[in-house]
């Protein structure tokens, strides 16, 4: 399911950090993913829909290199991502065996794919790095996936980072990491979280014009007023 553009254009316009303060707003606090930090500084924020791969621990029959070539494998799964997903991994947090390496985050990148976030790490370090493929994840390890997992499946529910995701859930990624917004909450969150970083930006400049914090950030009744006198005029 393609992600209207009008939702993603909203949301590159706002942080994980407000997003992760809108969904505890509605009851969700487990919604950062651990681990998943940018592989290089300055990497854009990017917004698109989850498409998940499942990692179990290995297991010396099904862990091998042999297992690279079977119908199920990480490169049959990259042939059936669509253009612009953000693939989410399920590494089970495996921080000593790479799950993807510098040949297929190319295949990746050439195929139009948006991201990769995962909880485990990539190997080929540079290499990935050169194929220009934005990626989240814990590190970089020598060691193949099979050294450490097993690979079993795509487009299933996961787990990542210790938060549930489902297939086409959204996923927003920033320098704070890798936030899942649940596809039944996406256009509540969205209009929440563009007030809340519109409402922030003015608190700033009160801020950057000397305001005391009290009563402004979060705004009492007076505060409230102004801001939303100052929204009409802008």
């Amino acid at each position: 399911m393609d992600l209207d553009p009008s939702i993603r254009e909203a949301l590159a316009g706002v942080s994980t950090a407000t997003l992760t303060t809108v969904l505890l707003k509605k009851g969700l606090r487990n919604v950062w993913m651990r681990g998943t930090r940018p592989i290089r500084p300055g990497q854009p924020r990017l917004v698109g829909r989850a498409f998940t791969l499942r990692f179990v621990p290995a297991r010396e029959d099904l862990a091998t290199p042999e297992s690279w070539s079977s119908p199920i494998s990480t490169r049959a799964a990259i042939e059936a991502m669509p253009e612009g997903c953000i693939t989410v991994v399920d590494a089970m947090g495996v921080t000593d065996a790479g799950i993807f390496g510098d040949i297929l985050c190319a295949r990746m990148a050439r195929r139009g794919i948006a991201a990769l976030v995962t909880d485990g790490v990539v190997r080929d370090l540079a290499g990935v790095l050169g194929t220009g493929l934005p990626v989240w994840c814990s590190g970089a390890a020598a060691p193949p996936s099979v050294a450490g997992l097993t690979f079993v499946a795509w487009q299933q529910p996961i787990g990542c980072g210790g938060v549930a995701v489902f297939p086409d859930d959204v996923v927003v990624v920033d320098d704070d990491g890798a936030v899942l917004i649940p596809q039944a909450l996406l256009a509540a969150v969205v209009e929440a979280a563009v007030e809340q970083e519109r409402q922030e930006g003015w608190i700033m400049g009160e801020v950057e014009g000397g305001a005391a914090l009290p009563g402004l950030y979060p705004p009492n009744a007076e505060n409230k007023a102004r801001y939303e006198a100052w929204k009409r005029g802008s």
